[in-house]
């Protein structure tokens, strides 16, 4: 173990950050179930709801966030690096980010009927989501080191999973030639947001990732 990390040891920490991060990776939890709910979801008064309710979410994401950079000007003391902190907040506000864009856009473009591929990019967010909050929660500790590097690869072949299906979704757009231009513009630029909230989830988990080889 090299000096600097017996020092840290030793170091008092200010927990606050974990408990923050924890709120973070609950609220994104919650957001993502709404969103595959939704996407699932027949009765289109019950949708609307469902995906009007996720600007809340978005909101309680940006409070969270703030928290983290108001606590980093007033702590000189962190449980680990500043910039890492920053980069995790940042990354983890994304996802919130796009989830609300994603929901925000298919009330606006008035997409009413069932898509298969906006329930499957739902529920890969959903899983990811899932799979990055047990690794966030695995930071306040580090005693689970192989466990949250084996989060991250999971979350990495998701995001895969997640140009899959956006390829065939763009396929099919392109090849159906009953759909107007503009139903064409609008379910594309849907799909395209809806497959960044995994490419959001991977660069969260980058982000853990080079936070565990500092500190584990």
């Amino acid at each position: 173990m090299s000096i600097n990390n017996i020092i840290r040891i030793f170091l008092p920490k200010d927990r606050i950050f974990y408990d923050i991060f924890e709120n973070i990776v609950a609220n994104l939890k919650d957001m993502g179930a709404t969103l595959k709910k939704a996407m699932n979801e027949s009765d289109p008064v019950k949708r609307l709801n469902l995906l009007k309710s996720l600007e809340d979410g978005e909101h309680r994401n940006d409070e969270y966030t703030h928290q983290i950079f108001v606590e980093l000007g007033k702590n000189f003391i962190t449980p680990f690096d500043r910039e890492d902190i920053h980069y995790l907040a940042t990354s983890l506000d994304d996802i919130a980010d796009y989830i609300y864009a994603s929901s925000k856009k298919i009330l606006n473009y008035n997409i009413l009927e069932d898509d298969i591929y906006m329930k499957d990019l739902a529920e890969i967010s959903h899983k990811s989501i899932k799979i990055l909050s047990d690794a966030v929660t695995k930071l306040r500790s580090m005693k689970n080191v192989s466990q949250i590097k084996q989060d991250c690869v999971l979350i990495n072949s998701l995001e895969n999973n997640a140009d899959d299906v956006l390829d065939n979704a763009i396929i099919n757009l392109f090849s159906d030639t009953s759909m107007t231009a503009i139903d064409i513009i609008k379910l594309k630029d849907i799909y395209e947001d809806l497959e960044v909230i995994s490419d959001k989830c991977e660069d969260a988990s980058n982000v853990i990732e080079s936070i565990i080889i500092k500190y584990a």
